[in-house]
């Protein structure tokens, strides 16, 4: 078993990913061309988005909005305290400061409340400027965009959707990558849609950036071309292969895949309601499960489970190990007075189990056997 079998999916498309490769190849059309333009145009189409731009990464991406947005050296941008490195990563390089929030305690995102202590701690030292905030949909999880949105306009501060997890779910009826003047995602392979290598997207609705982070994607590049230069920019461009293969993978997320994830969920909640702390998925929320994440009742319990799970050979991961604040390389940070009960309490007792949309059931059933032995 694996913890997301990414063979089934091809065996699954197989037919569609190997002529989509083999145009591509044929072709020799390498670098942009007809299948970026395409799936750019159904990227944005999906997402809700007027535009979208394809790049190397999805940390890329991230840095892509931050240096269109002009985020450098004295700025604040604030992060909720369960991510990857990669949300403010981008942002430390250009020379701002990450500052940390704590989580909510069901949907593991971004805290409002929190989020609101840490600006006003920022504006009462007055050494950094609250720039942006990066609202994580944590795990396949939207965000809260209806409590989080009015503190970003109440304080001025520019709003970007971190959606690396999220693709493909929805908030209210929107989905993510359409929120936030610049939302980002990832096409990592073990995303909900993942290339063959490395791959990101920028979504947003303002042509000027659009323009802006095209430009900024090939060195800067001007109206006469990749040879006029009028700023310092990136190479950072989806390869031709990597959207021939995203472009079968996405309608394939759209029509069933998405499915399959709520099914798989599903019978993984009613086997451990009661014993786990289950995801729990907002009112009006539809989440891509990236992965599925369960609480055990302390750090003892979630030892044993996964030590159990090795022992049977059933692929297990913990998402994530630590907080952003207490990772080395932030440690020395300031923290403005935020204590993060909740995040730290979610990284002791977190762990994932395998999450696709091509587990079948007797696998899945194998799981949530040996889960329950340890109970």
């Amino acid at each position: 078993m694996e913890f997301i079998n990414l063979k089934a999916q091809y065996q699954a498309l197989k037919p569609e990913i190997d002529a989509a490769i083999q145009s591509v190849v044929e072709s020799t059309h390498f670098i942009g061309g007809p299948p970026v333009a395409a799936l750019e145009k159904e990227l944005a189409a999906f997402a809700g988005r007027k535009h979208c731009i394809t790049c190397g990464n999805g940390t890329d991406a991230l840095q892509l909005a931050f240096m269109a947005l002009g985020i450098g050296a004295g700025d604040a941008v604030f992060c909720p305290d369960i991510t990857f490195i990669a949300s403010v990563e981008p942002a430390c390089m250009l020379g701002a400061v990450p500052v940390f929030c704590d989580i909510v305690p069901d949907t593991y995102n971004l805290c409002p409340e929190s989020l609101e202590r840490q600006i006003q701690a920022v504006l009462a030292e007055g050494r950094l400027t609250p720039k942006a905030v990066v609202a994580v949909d944590i795990l396949g999880n939207p965000c809260d965009y209806d409590a989080v949105v009015p503190v970003c306009e109440a304080y001025g501060l520019t709003l970007i959707e971190d959606a690396a997890q999220s693709f493909g779910a929805s908030y209210k009826g929107r989905r993510t990558g359409s929120f936030g003047r610049v939302a980002t995602t990832s096409f990592f392979p073990v995303k909900p849609l993942g290339c063959y290598g490395d791959g990101g997207a920028v979504f947003t609705d303002d042509p000027e950036l659009d323009r802006l982070i095209r430009s900024l994607c090939v060195h800067g590049k001007g109206p006469g071309g990749k040879y006029d230069n009028i700023r310092v920019g990136l190479n950072s461009r989806l390869d031709a292969l990597q959207a021939a293969v995203l472009l079968p993978k996405l309608h394939a997320l759209q029509d069933s895949e998405m499915d399959a994830r709520q099914a798989v969920a599903a019978r993984y909640n009613t086997a451990f309601a009661g014993k786990l702390t289950t995801p729990y998925v907002a009112e009006g929320s539809v989440s891509a499960y990236a992965q599925y994440a369960l609480l055990a009742e302390d750090t003892a319990l979630r030892n044993r489970i996964v030590s159990h799970l090795k022992e049977r050979e059933i692929p297990y991961m913990i998402y994530y190990p630590t907080p952003q604040h207490a990772l080395p390389v932030y440690r020395e940070l300031p923290q403005y007075g935020e204590a993060f009960p909740h995040a730290n309490d979610y990284c002791a007792r977190t762990f994932s189990l395998p999450m696709y949309p091509y587990l079948e059931e007797a696998e899945q059933d194998q799981v949530i056997r040996a889960v329950l032995e340890v109970l």
